[in-house]
């Protein structure tokens, strides 16, 4: 099973495309300098220059172009309901989904800790490593390059259909039905820094309850919501 394991880990370096490679297919070209993009894939756990800087700036290029796009593609909607769509389409969660899509894990920088610990399936890595090499592109092309490269990788995602977001709707239930808004508590925090495991409690009163687990606190107290949901609902 050992020797399995192993060549199946040699199996995906031989089939992973050199970085280079995969930068000019993700980006249409080879960057002119590989160093903020070798850092936009690099984790604290592997060396003291990270994704960071680069993600606090990729975060706000993508929040541009995103609301950008909105504007234009919904141009009857308020701006309430486009703060509901910007909201849900930069989430570390989307950005991770992004980022496994592209094929960032295979390049990812990380001490063996960290890769040992399950770093490199992380959404909080992955989203933040994705921020990071908008802003690394941003850097080296600018902001058109940029919005091209977001148009491309989220695709279709910004015209699909909008999921009722769970937090509101128990919100909204509870409102309806005159009980007491939810209280969200923190039962559990476990795991390394890089890949934490947070478990929430949300409680209607004294009756009602559901815990549920994630990988940070708004992603536990998301699936917390639709667990009590699918119960007031049954």
């Amino acid at each position: 099973m050992v020797l399995g394991g192993a060549v199946g880990a040699d199996r995906r370096r031989l089939l992973t495309p050199p970085l280079e490679d995969w930068l000019a297919g993700l980006f249409g070209r080879v960057p002119a300098d590989l160093v903020p993009f070798n850092r936009a894939l690099t984790h604290g756990s592997h060396a003291t220059e990270t994704y960071q800087r680069l993600e606090f700036l990729g975060d706000r290029v993508l929040g541009l172009v995103m609301a950008e796009w909105l504007w234009e593609l919904f141009p009857q909607e308020p701006e309430g309901q486009l703060s509901k769509r910007l909201n849900a389409l930069v989430t570390g969660a989307v950005c991770a989904e992004v980022a496994r899509e592209l094929g960032v894990r295979d390049h990812l920088r990380l001490g063996k800790q960290a890769r040992d610990d399950g770093a490199s399936n992380s959404d909080n890595v992955l989203g933040d490593v994705m921020e990071a090499l908008i802003g690394a592109w941003y850097r080296e092309a600018g902001l058109e390059p940029a919005r091209a490269l977001i148009h491309r990788a989220w695709g279709s995602r910004p015209t699909a259909p909008m999921q009722r977001h769970p937090k509101s709707a128990l919100l909204e239930w509870t409102a309806a039905n005159g009980r007491a808004p939810p209280v969200y508590t923190v039962v559990d925090r476990s795991g390394p820094d890089h890949a934490p495991r947070f478990t929430i409690a949300v409680t209607v009163g004294k009756a009602l309850s559901a815990t549920a687990t994630g990988r940070n606190k708004q992603e536990a107290e998301i699936a917390a919501a639709a667990a009590l949901l699918e119960h007031v609902d049954a």
